[in-house]
């Protein structure tokens, strides 16, 4: 696992400031402690931080061909690899390393742009063609490795693995997206191709920019890769299927020339993971597999059931203890994201990042299952909702339901089968609207009157809710597991789950791998019948069944679990501190916030008349995005269209 950075002047020669390029790998020297590399040319600079996984002597980037005509900087890791070079070797081609890095090279030069059919794994990366005068950035599929990129003033076009590469350049502007401060506040994250900042761009997943030595004018990023938009019957039974194909990821994403473990958590994806890979390592001779969880106590301390997984999978199993302290670890997430991230499940990732990065360079994680096979309770939701919603009249829900959910008192506080406005609510929208309020953390009406009339008024009629209703009418809309799938893939999955733990584990230098993201079993997986993954009200059932011969009983019936910790009670406990934050000089400086629309909700939630903690967790990380060394306090509001969009 890598950092790449670089910048490119596509109009006319022009040295690159060496000096920035070595500010913009600095910054991302966490993502590749083991060495640095540039390659400059009159037209551009590459940059490399590499984290050694795959020959680590002879991986050396940036990496060129041995005519110097072509030129990668890469990050991530290609899991067929072997498989590429056998065929580009049968082609005539000549390799000099054993790393993954060089099949991009040969590769492109074999396959043009089809070569980023034929990747298989985690990627971002920027090649340069001189010959063609060509800048190739590319992403995988899922968007596993993030890649940004801004225009600055100056006409330089520059890009960075993370926002704090870009942040290097002095002619970056620094000007916020108010959209995307919406956006954050609704979702918890800012989905791509967005950023916090106006100027800087994430690639996003599953696509590629290609831009041309000569043409001033960026073009729009290119789209090679889609989730299925629709149902295919399997050509096999579900279950035997399921065990083929993720034994078979679990196995390629073993590959590595360092310490490699694994997370678990005691819930069934990372322990399908860990049940093949524990195998695969007994099959090879090799030492146990060691995994490692971390716990927090109370009620989803995870602690006894991921070792009585380990005692039955036979792992060196590692656990200890996480006491976190969530006012403080708001300013470490600000700092390591670059921009405000409301996923409070980043604190105990990045505990059980620190503590596996004790042992071992690479990790291994269930991360993926519940997007792909239908494992969130919202999707079980969503399943239900669209049954009533084929039974009665568009007109009808709207009316009939819609007024008894605005008559139906918001009792937040009472147990879930009182809370009926917000299920009368979403019954009454249409699909796309009524999944959007499921994921929707700070519904539209409190969250707008968060704001300053200045920052109401520079929003511009932006609704966070338009990408959900696009994305749905662009799938089956008979099959609802599907849909919210194919959305969740596209929108929460890299925006929230794999940003979490990109950045998480790269602070710490430790490269995380998700064999459920494999793109053959998610595209196999996502498509399977709604019936294969939700029965009699349980979801991930084909996981369940493929899974059961392997796991420990108790197990495939157990609820979900995951890495976890309270928040709510810690809020109130410390509700000076916290009232001091989120209405001092960093928040109401910036011209975003109203300060008595936020007071109230910290008033609120401290009196336990509400559980305000998933809110007020994102307004103390903006808080501490904007108090950071760092942070924009004179950045100001961007009204105008974001340069480089």
């Amino acid at each position: 696992m890598c950092g790449i950075l670089g910048v490119f002047h596509p109009t006319r020669p022009r040295a690159p400031a060496f000096s920035h390029l070595r500010d913009m790998a600095a910054a991302l020297r966490h993502r590749g402690p083991d060495g640095a590399g540039f390659h400059c040319e009159p037209n551009l600079a590459l940059g490399h931080r590499r984290l050694a996984i795959v020959d680590l002597e002879g991986g050396v980037q940036p990496m060129s061909t041995d005519d110097a005509g072509l030129t990668v900087s890469f990050n991530g890791e290609i899991y067929n690899h072997a498989t590429l070079r056998t065929q580009l070797e049968a082609a005539g081609h000549r390799f000099r390393t054993r790393s993954d890095t060089e099949v991009i090279l040969h590769g492109w030069r074999e396959w043009g742009l089809g070569v980023l059919d034929r990747l298989g794994g985690m990627f971002a990366f920027a090649l340069w063609d001189r010959q063609r005068g060509e800048l190739l950035l590319a992403r995988d599929r899922l968007g596993e490795k993030p890649l940004h990129h801004a225009m600055l003033r100056d006409g330089t076009f520059a890009f960075a693995s993370e926002i704090a590469g870009l942040l290097a350049q002095p002619e970056l502007s620094r000007q916020l997206d108010p959209a995307s401060v919406n956006d954050y506040l609704a979702l918890g994250y800012i989905p791509d191709p967005a950023t916090i900042y106006a100027g800087i761009r994430r690639l996003p997943a599953g696509h590629f920019l290609l831009l041309r030595r000569g043409e001033d004018r960026i073009p729009a990023p290119q789209r090679y890769w889609a989730p299925p938009s629709r149902v295919s019957a399997p050509a096999e039974a579900p279950a035997g299927g399921l065990e083929t194909r993720l034994r078979r990821a679990v196995r390629d994403q073993m590959m590595s020339d360092v310490p490699l473990g694994a997370f678990l958590s005691g819930g069934m994806d990372s322990a399908s993971v860990v049940a093949f890979a524990a195998a695969a390592r007994a099959e090879a001779h090799g030492p146990p597999l060691r995994t490692f969880t971390i716990g927090f106590d109370g009620a989803e301390d995870e602690r006894p059931m991921a070792a009585r997984a380990a005692r039955h999978f036979g792992t060196a199993h590692h656990d200890a203890s996480g006491d976190a302290d969530y006012l403080a670890a708001s300013r470490e997430v600000a700092r390591i994201f670059g921009e405000p991230f409301g996923d409070h499940s980043a604190v105990p990732t990045m505990a059980v990042c620190a503590f596996a990065r004790q042992q071992v360079t690479v990790a291994l994680s269930g991360d993926g299952g519940d997007e792909i096979l239908g494992g969130y309770r919202r999707h079980r939701w969503h399943a239900l909702a669209e049954a009533v919603r084929g039974h009665v009249p568009g007109p009808l829900r709207r009316q009939v339901l819609g007024r008894l959910a605005r008559a139906y008192p918001k009792l937040d506080r009472a147990p879930r089968w009182l809370r009926a406005k917000h299920t009368l609510t979403e019954l009454s929208l249409d699909s796309a609207l009524g999944y959007y309020r499921m994921v929707c953390k700070l519904q539209d009406e409190r969250r707008l009157g968060l704001f300053a009339p200045a920052m109401r008024a520079s929003l511009q009629g932006h609704d966070p809710a338009a990408r959900f209703v696009s994305l749905m009418e662009a799938c089956d809309p008979d099959d609802p597991l599907l849909a919210a799938g194919y959305v969740d893939l596209q929108t929460y999955l890299p925006g929230d789950i794999l940003a979490k733990t990109d950045r998480a584990s790269m602070a710490v230098s430790l490269e995380l791998r998700a064999p459920m993201l494999d793109h053959r079993f998610v595209e196999w997986g996502l498509a399977l019948p709604g019936s294969e993954k939700l029965r009699g009200g349980v979801g991930k059932w084909v996981l369940r069944e493929g899974m059961a011969p392997h796991l420990p009983p108790e197990l495939p019936a157990g609820p979900k679990r995951g890495f976890a910790a309270s928040i709510a009670g810690q809020l109130r406990a410390r509700a000076p501190e916290l009232r001091a934050r989120l209405s001092g000089m960093a928040m109401m400086d910036s011209g975003i916030f109203d300060r008595g629309a936020v007071l109230r909700l910290v008033d609120e939630h401290v009196s336990g008349t509400a559980d305000h903690a998933q809110a007020l967790w994102q307004l103390l990380v903006f808080e501490a995005f904007l108090d950071g060394e760092d942070g924009p306090l004179d950045a100001g509001l961007a009204l105008s269209d974001p340069v480089g969009a």
